[in-house]
């Protein structure tokens, strides 16, 4: 039987193949898991948003902090990028939605994007925001939207932005998780990656991180979050465009200060 953190956390992702897709392992694994693994704890936590002390509290019975070698900017951004990530990869679950009715916002763009979203989340029911995504990101032979690099800057799936994004993981070690099919441009996949690299899961300095960002994010990403608020299918995903936007600008700008 699985216990309350495992639960928890695989209820937060979307389903276990959700899960096992955001922290990069096969399925199966995930599946025979009675508790998480003490060297899975820091990688759910980053992809979940489930505190190590719920996940785990044998062996985390303080207050949860961060690795002294992450900025918190940086712990911040990952986790921002997981949400987007845990959005785009499926339609989030009855505890998702929870969860992001209790986010709360200030007066900055993202703070009020976040708000938006929380208010979205509060009243959507669950049937509701499933048709939503497959009509937007399915639908019947295609949907409203194709998420895809290569689409968004070719006009074709598996293009040569895929393959070069291809490259690029490889030389940065990253590796594609077993159970996945999509293409690794998908938008979702490239937001993992980023959580990735922002929280320093993959080894990679500030300067490739810059880098894989204007590559393969910039140039594309932003116009998908803006269709996704015009999308005619669209209405709580119309408010997640709306704060991958906002967010995009923000990692655009600091990455542009930093050069």
């Amino acid at each position: 039987m699985r216990d309350t953190g495992l639960y928890k956390a695989i209820e937060t992702a979307g389903g276990v193949a959700q899960l096992a897709r955001k922290i990069g392992i096969a399925q199966p694994s995930v599946s025979s898991w009675n508790r998480v693994p003490a060297e899975r704890v820091v990688a759910v936590e980053a992809a979940t948003g489930v505190a190590r002390q719920h996940l785990r509290p044998d062996l985390y019975s303080e207050p949860a902090v961060e690795e002294h070698a992450v900025d918190p900017i940086d712990v911040a951004r990952a986790r921002e990028y997981v949400l987007l990530a845990a959005l785009l990869s499926g339609a989030p679950s009855k505890t998702l939605l929870g969860e992001i009715a209790g986010l709360t916002g200030d007066a900055t763009p993202l703070g009020r994007a976040h708000a938006a979203l929380a208010e979205a989340a509060s009243d959507v029911p669950v049937a509701q925001v499933e048709r939503e995504y497959f009509d937007l990101f399915v639908g019947l032979g295609r949907g409203e939207l194709l998420p895809y690099a290569s689409y968004y800057l070719t006009g074709f799936l598996n293009e040569r932005p895929l393959s070069r994004l291809r490259a690029d993981l490889a030389r940065l070690g990253i590796e594609r998780a077993e159970n996945i099919f999509e293409p690794e441009d998908h938008a979702a996949t490239l937001c993992e990656i980023m959580a990735g690299l922002a929280a320093a899961r993959f080894e990679a300095p500030m300067e490739e991180q810059r880098a894989f960002f204007n590559k393969h994010v910039a140039p594309w990403m932003g116009r998908l979050f803006a269709d996704m608020e015009n999308a005619a299918s669209a209405k709580f995903y119309r408010v997640v465009g709306s704060l991958g936007r906002a967010f995009l600008d923000i990692e655009t700008e600091a990455f542009t200060l930093t050069n």
